[in-house]
């Protein structure tokens, strides 16, 4: 399969950009599969209601097919097509945060096959604060199942270049629309329970949740990969956002993490592998590794989320065979950070 690459501008939607939206909605309603971007990360898109549109995305991913994918709406009112009843907290949540990087499961109706629920009666929906997503999601009838654009355990594309790598041949078109602003994926709340909870951490926060809602609760529990328990959102049982070499997170004092790790930097070095380490503007100079890449500010955490995956796809890109990282401070949007990068180094941290 040849797939067309397609370079739109969010702030320039029109003649010939509508054209190609259309296009690629036309594929969409066909039965094909695009990659897009959002405002999170570039999804990898096919109809939500048809479930050979969703056993493609598992094929073209290598996604295991009890891990359920993302349903993507334009407006509210097609929620309430998709779910046996919207509950009172899923119409204040989407007042509060969408359109943006919320996604809440509620319980599903007949017209969402299980192929795109992973076999649940649940389904996690959302609005992508997007304008190339949103009007790709109306142009393909309304509703869009979306993972992340990679090969399924990869981390996820922010650049459309990246969709390219892992999906190339595989679907029909990929939607370059530049750099994504958050650079992680949504979080998820699950409506279903008679407390909200987060099973996935996003740049929406557990603050910023109770503020519209009062109380909510987080899932503390880890699904181990031979659980037979069925994954109620994306991400929660299989190994995510890995790169190709070895990842260790770091956790301790400034000047001992920045110590162990040209201390193990210079080990792996002698041995002849190519040594990556990730850390901030404030400490990158001190370390003494092939690749060193900062993040960002530490004081402003978004600018972390924003360039993880990019900076761990670049070590790929680099042929970097161990990596470290330093740890990250766990509650705000820090929580989803070091979510991401514990799942990319398979919970392989050296606490100092």
């Amino acid at each position: 399969m040849l797939t067309e690459v397609v370079e739109i501008s969010e702030n320039e939607l029109d003649g010939k950009a509508l054209e190609e939206l259309s296009r690629a909605g036309e594929i969409i309603r066909a039965g094909g599969l695009v990659a897009f971007p959002t405002e999170t990360v570039y999804g990898l898109g096919g109809d939500a209601l048809n479930p050979d549109s969703s056993r493609k995305i598992y094929a073209a991913k290598g996604r295991p097919s009890d891990n359920p994918l993302i349903v993507h709406v334009y407006r509210f009112e097609d929620v309430e097509e998709i779910v046996s009843e919207v509950p009172e907290t899923a119409r204040k949540l989407a007042k509060a945060f969408w359109p943006g990087p919320l996604t809440m499961i509620m319980n599903k109706n007949h017209k969402v096959p299980y192929e795109t629920t992973g076999g649940l009666d649940t389904v996690a929906i959302r609005m992508p604060n997007n304008k190339i997503a949103l009007k790709l999601i109306e142009k393909s009838g309304g509703y869009i199942a979306a993972p992340s654009a990679n090969t399924s355990g990869r981390p996820s594309p922010t650049v459309a270049k990246y969709c390219v790598e892992d999906l190339s041949g595989k679907i029909e078109m990929i939607i370059d629309g530049g750099q994504v602003g958050i650079g992680l994926e949504s979080t998820i709340v699950d409506l279903t329970s008679d407390v909200p909870m987060i099973l996935r951490p996003g740049y929406i926060t557990l603050d910023m949740l109770k503020e519209v809602l009062g109380e909510v609760t987080i899932d503390k529990t880890i699904i181990d990969s031979t659980s037979t328990q069925k994954p109620k959102a994306p991400g929660m049982k299989y190994r995510h956002y890995a790169p190709k070499g070895q990842l260790m997170i770091v956790q301790g004092k400034q000047e001992d993490v920045v110590s162990f790790i040209n201390e193990e930097t210079k080990k792996a070095m002698q041995e002849g592998k190519r040594v990556g380490v990730i850390g901030t503007d404030a400490t990158r100079k001190l370390y003494n590794a092939d690749v060193v890449k900062s993040v960002g500010d530490r004081a402003d955490e978004s600018t972390v989320a924003h360039e993880l995956f990019k900076v761990l796809r670049e070590f790929d890109d680099e042929n970097i065979d161990v990596m470290f990282s330093e740890s990250f401070d766990d509650s705000g949007i820090g929580q989803a950070i070091m979510n991401r990068l514990l799942k990319a180094a398979g919970h392989n941290v050296k606490v100092l």
